[in-house]
């Protein structure tokens, strides 16, 4: 088949769920993918034969986006802060707010050792370790999948080549008590994008997403949806070093009550910060005053 014909079946084939446009950019990137091709290919060469076995894989994927499962898992990879991580449906596919919130943490300070709560696959860790060179970097998760994800990033190479660190990664549940492991040394930075959508929102989100990406690193319960915040304020209680920052992503209908949290708890200079489509996103707390 010729690749300017698998082109136009996939665009219509996706286009079932997306717009049309969104879906012909799907189709470029799951062929450039699956074949090594880019988008001015079937241009430049128009008789470019597509191979049967891999006009097979490429309609599978076509099928699959259909259906609505994420590109980003069937190529098992997205991009985030200018580095390729893998993802797979243990961990969430990394978003431009969750970029916004390591440009917040990188531009405000040369923190020297950096907490990150609920890393999945560990983007936040690794791209706070990549661009603060020298930073040592502990990350948590309750799921082993997504630990196993995290610490699999392949950034190793990069880090040994700028004198980065390479992320610390342990399980531990962001609910429970502070880990003991833990409490042998104070954190400057402490940041996290926890659960925070509300079981009553979910009908308001996209297939894709709610039938795809893992429910344990999106929900919480409508009758205590701050719950992780709660727990995550109690760490920095116990962690945060005198002068330290803390940053955490939240739920846009909540940020007056996500942010009087950090108060109650003595943090100094709590601040609710917008993201790029201009919603409340973000929570920034300090230690001055203990």
């Amino acid at each position: 088949m010729l690749l300017r014909d698998l082109i136009i079946i996939g665009t219509e084939t996706v286009s079932r769920t997306y717009p049309e446009a969104e879906a012909r950019e799907m189709v470029f990137v799951c062929l450039e993918y699956f074949l090594g091709t880019k988008r001015h290919t079937h241009i430049i060469e128009p008789q470019f034969i597509v191979s049967e076995d891999k006009v097979a894989e490429a309609f599978a994927s076509f099928d699959r986006m259909a259906a609505g499962e994420p590109l980003q898992y069937i190529t098992g990879k997205a991009y985030f802060y200018g580095r390729e991580f893998f993802v797979n449906p243990s961990v969430l596919i990394p978003r431009p707010e969750t970029e916004q919130l390591c440009r917040m943490a990188i531009e405000g300070g040369r923190p020297k050792r950096i907490l990150d709560i609920c890393t999945g696959s560990g983007c936040i860790a690794w791209t706070l370790a990549l661009e603060v060179p020298g930073a040592d970097v502990v990350a948590v998760d309750i799921s082993d999948a997504a630990l196993e994800t995290a610490a699999a990033q392949n950034f190793k190479e990069e880090a040994s080549q700028s004198g980065a660190k390479v992320p610390e990664f342990i399980k531990a549940d962001a609910l429970a008590g502070c880990p003991s492991c833990l409490l042998d040394g104070k954190f400057d930075m402490i940041l996290s994008n926890p659960p925070y959508v509300r079981d009553s929102e979910k009908a308001l989100m996209r297939n894709n997403v709610l039938d795809h990406e893992p429910h344990l690193a999106l929900f919480v319960p409508d009758e205590d949806p701050l719950k992780f915040y709660r727990s995550i304020v109690s760490w920095a209680s116990c962690l945060m070093d005198q002068g330290g920052c803390g940053i955490f992503e939240i739920n846009e209908a909540l940020g007056k009550e996500t942010a009087e949290l950090c108060r109650e708890a003595g943090f100094d200079d709590v601040r609710i910060i917008k993201d790029i489509f201009d919603k409340d996103r973000f929570v920034v707390y300090r230690r001055i005053n203990h």
